[in-house]
């Protein structure tokens, strides 16, 4: 008989988390947000487990600087519903980043996360400024490049 390899499942005490800082001037907003979304979830560690949390924590500056290709800027939307009658409420990508430039990529990396408790507690671990300015310097972050 063969002897079988258990699979290793990851505890949440044991979870080594790091601190990454990615520049978002000149990027895609698609393409960062997938990469962002895998950094916050885990799947670049070899020690990932679905039901564990086992992601890293990610600042983001420039966010103010980010790309959309084509003309997305003016034509993609975004709705919310309040839940009344006539409550549908739609804004242009363009409109939302005039108001406040770290909504686009929030929204961007939260759609690629779990729609769970799980990823609730993933996405409290993204950080996005608009400026080149944060106030994490203090957890000695690693630059991450794309």
């Amino acid at each position: 008989m063969e002897t079988m390899t258990k699979t290793y499942l990851e505890k949440p005490a044991n979870v080594q988390r790091k601190w990454y800082l990615v520049d978002a001037e000149g990027k895609t907003l698609g393409r960062l947000a997938a990469k962002v979304a895998t950094l916050l979830r885990g799947k670049h560690k070899p020690t990932f487990t679905p039901h564990v949390d086992t992601g890293d924590h990610v600042v983001i500056v420039n966010a103010e600087k980010v790309v959309l290709t084509g003309n997305k800027m003016e034509s993609k939307t975004y709705s919310t519903h309040s839940g009344f009658p006539g409550g549908l409420k739609t804004l242009t990508a363009e409109h939302i980043h005039r108001k406040d430039p770290t909504k686009l990529l929030t929204k961007a990396i939260e759609g690629m996360l779990p729609k769970n408790p799980l990823g609730n507690h993933m996405a409290k671990k993204l950080r996005v400024y608009a400026g080149a300015t944060h106030p994490h310097q203090a957890q000695k972050l690693e630059s991450f490049s794309l």
